[in-house]
């Protein structure tokens, strides 16, 4: 037993470490659009570090890029729409991280779209707690380092989208999540949260979109016919 969860752990950690690379990959494209939009290298750099979420910062500097500076309080309103979302994964996640206030606290910047997908997609208590933390701090130690490449080399390497750069985070998560599409449960919330997101984006502000999506999951999500379970039940089912 104790090799197979050794096996487990091992191929949760290769998992988080895979998405962190892609991830961090998409943080060069941040850079230099947050340079190309009016801000500076330092300001990019403090917006890695302390927002962390990438939606919201792409949010914040796409409205910069098109009003200026004065546009400031809708960039703002947009980041924090898109940054509703980590409030539910906070809740999802309480169980998975544990009980205290310490831990906790240390969890909250970690609680990501991809740290929670890595999580999730794990079948045992130890092998989510390993996902969601080794998931989380590669990536923020990644996507700060290639936010500041990115903003210094924003000039020499033109255009990210040119390099696909734009399209790394969402085929990681893409990856993550198309295992999980079994059933018709699975199914049902991914087209339609997908459906209503494609259909709102180009009619409302950023944000609104996500949120709206993840209300369509939680909507169906009341109509799951099979039964719960939580992580201590899945690990004692384990052989």
């Amino acid at each position: 037993m104790r090799s197979l969860r050794r096996t487990i752990q091992k191929s949760v950690v290769r998992q988080g470490l895979a998405v962190a690379v892609a991830t961090s990959a998409y943080g060069i494209s941040f850079g230099a659009l947050s340079v190309a939009s009016g801000l500076d290298v330092w300001q990019t750099c403090v917006l890695s570090l302390v927002m962390f979420t990438g939606g919201s910062q792409f949010a914040f500097v796409g409205v910069i890029a098109a009003g200026g500076l004065a546009a400031a309080p809708a960039a703002i309103a947009s980041a924090g729409l898109l940054g509703v979302r980590n409030a539910a994964y906070a809740m999802r996640m309480s169980p998975v991280i544990g009980p205290g206030r310490v831990r906790r606290s240390l969890a909250t910047p970690f609680t990501i779209d991809e740290s929670v997908a890595v999580s999730l997609a794990q079948s045992t208590a130890a092998a989510r707690r390993t996902g969601f933390w080794v998931t989380g701090i590669a990536i923020w130690i990644g996507w700060n380092v290639t936010t500041l490449a990115g903003a210094l080399l924003g000039d020499v390497l033109g255009d990210p989208r040119a390099w696909g750069l734009d399209a790394a985070a969402a085929a990681a998560f893409l990856a993550l999540l198309w295992p999980r599409l079994r059933g018709r449960q699975p199914l049902a919330v991914a087209v339609g949260a997908a459906a209503v997101a494609g259909l709102l984006t180009p009619w409302v502000m950023p944000g609104i979109p996500v949120i709206a999506a993840a209300g369509v999951a939680v909507a169906l999500g009341w109509f799951d016919p099979r039964p719960r379970t939580t992580p201590d039940d899945d690990e004692k089912g384990m052989p």
